[in-house]
């Protein structure tokens, strides 16, 4: 397996329409923030390697809700990628293009979506076959606009984004909308201050808001 991902699971990440970015500093708040999410309708998580607990909580994760999809994002380094893949992750993801690091998701056979920026980023993503492209920072590099101005000499390859960086409830709804979009990075829906409060009830909320205008939007693309 390439560090690109496969149809299959891109097409399930793309089904729930938002990563939920996590920044988690106890490992015993894993699960219940695991079901918090996909009580809400979120099955997709990304674990950011910020906090000394990371990998630990994904372990937790894999061990006690084996049906989310859970990943881990700020993947610097090659030794992070082989970390990430033994702890137990379904996918990768950097901040940016890293050549060194996408080699070593090659050779662990992790799935892979590399930061981009701009049209240099994309081609030497498209270098290492990856076809599902985190875009970094959304919001303060343009936004959606800036996204299809740089992502329109691709189109004909058929690249998907997962944009992350100032989006929230008010804008998801305009860059979901967009076929270049197949994800978005949704760091709003558990905060880290909702995680070590071990508010639940208000997480399972956001996600519950965030899938039903999901919903909203794939009824009007039907």
């Amino acid at each position: 397996m390439s560090q690109a991902f496969d149809p299959e699971l891109a097409a399930r990440i793309e089904t729930f329409g938002v990563i939920a970015v996590l920044v988690v500093d106890r490992a015993e708040d894993a699960v219940p923030l695991a079901k918090a999410l996909l009580d809400g309708g979120t099955g997709v998580m990304e674990l950011t390697l910020r906090t000394p607990a990371a990998l630990d909580a994904l372990r937790a994760i894999r061990a006690s809700v084996p049906e989310m999809i859970a990943g881990v994002g700020t993947i610097l380094t090659p030794a992070q990628v082989v970390l990430a893949r033994d702890a137990g992750a379904s996918f990768g993801v950097s901040p940016g293009m890293n050549p060194r690091v996408l080699a070593a998701a090659r050779s662990a056979g992790l799935p892979f979506a590399p930061g981009i920026a701009t049209p240099t980023d994309i081609e030497a993503a498209l270098e290492s076959e990856c076809r599902l492209l985190k875009f970094f920072p959304c919001e303060a590099s343009g936004g959606l606009a800036y996204l299809k101005n740089i992502a329109a000499p691709y189109a004909h390859l058929g690249l998907k984004y997962v944009p992350l960086g100032g989006l929230n409830e008010k804008n998801m709804v305009a860059y979901l909308s967009d076929p270049l979009v197949g994800a978005l990075g949704g760091s709003w829906l558990a905060p880290r201050e909702l995680i070590a409060a071990g508010d639940w009830n208000a997480i399972t909320a956001r996600c519950a808001a965030a899938t039903e205008s999901i919903k909203s939007i794939k009824s009007i693309r039907k």
